[in-house]
């Protein structure tokens, strides 16, 4: 037996006023998004924006369903509009925010699973890493220097190979 580790390396920011310019204004436009978000069984909004090679911002919401599987996420959502709207022009960051009435939005979370694996087949699509920009309406920020980092053992093509 071997056991081996496995880390995570991440930047984390006190709030919006220390990131770069182009940062922070990537994450007020997902904290502003989130107003637009369809939530109404959670009531917890989720807002995406991604800045593309060429310069084009591209927004997403959490969009829920009486259905509960139906609903989808901000990040899909923001990739879904990005690859039919900028076929093959990569996303560099997307910067990922929340609010709701029954939390707190004072430090960052994190893409679920299935978001999680969306992101990383984004990025193998694309061959190009995406920063991810991590934070509530307030508080701390992480920055994460590629989706990949946040699933260590994803299924990706290869397998199907």
């Amino acid at each position: 037996m071997m056991e081996k580790k496995n880390s995570l390396v991440y930047e984390e920011y006190n709030d919006i006023t220390e990131l770069d310019a182009a940062d922070a204004a990537l994450l007020q436009q997902a904290r502003d998004i989130t107003k637009q978000a369809y939530a109404p069984y959670s009531q917890f909004q989720v807002g995406a924006a991604a800045l593309l090679n060429n310069g084009q911002l591209v927004l997403g919401t959490n969009q829920e369903n009486a259905s509960y599987p139906v609903g989808t996420c901000a990040e899909r959502v923001l990739l879904g509009t990005a690859a039919n709207q900028f076929l093959d022009i990569p996303i560099s960051a997307m910067a990922i925010s929340y609010q709701g009435a029954k939390v707190i939005s004072d430090h960052p979370i994190s893409p679920c699973g299935m978001c999680r694996q969306a992101l990383v087949e984004y990025e193998s699509r694309m061959k190009q890493p995406m920063r991810l920009i991590l934070g509530g309406m307030e508080g701390h920020i992480y920055i994460i220097r590629t989706a990949a980092d946040l699933l260590p053992f994803a299924f990706t093509s290869t397998e199907l190979k």
